[in-house]
């Protein structure tokens, strides 16, 4: 008897609850893990005590952006590891390469995407295409 592949864990930190549950609905019909969180300080806290495989983040959070987000997950040796896919409105080139500047593997604008096109994305980050 064979042990079922281990699912793949998500984390979403999204402050829009319609775009965090097509993403969260269509990651988990898809087989993943799911968790979500509003709140950039839930979303660290949920990374501390589950290492997410993937984060998803958007950008303009309550409190705290999602820049600072990845500045702190950066500079922790327990969270630095963890492919950071940002997921946002801002489509200015410059916070583009800001985003990636600062270590996340991929850059999504809302606008342009569909929740198919995260879940490529998440796939093929995840090596799993």
């Amino acid at each position: 008897m064979t042990d079922a592949p281990q699912k793949k864990h998500i984390l979403i930190i999204e402050d829009d609850p319609l775009i965090q549950q097509m993403i969260v609905d269509k990651l988990t019909g898809e087989g993943y893990d799911v968790a979500a969180c509003v709140m950039a300080e839930d979303g660290l806290a949920a990374m501390e005590k589950a290492k997410p495989d993937l984060l998803l983040l958007d950008l303009l959070l309550p409190q705290m952006d999602g820049f600072a987000v990845l500045e702190k997950m950066k500079a922790d040796p327990r969270m630095k590891s963890i492919p950071v896919v940002i997921l946002s409105n801002f489509g200015q080139q410059k916070d583009i390469d800001k985003g990636l500047g600062m270590g996340a593997v991929a850059y999504l604008i809302k606008a342009n995407v569909n929740p198919r096109d995260v879940v490529e994305k998440v796939r093929t980050i995840l090596g799993e295409t």
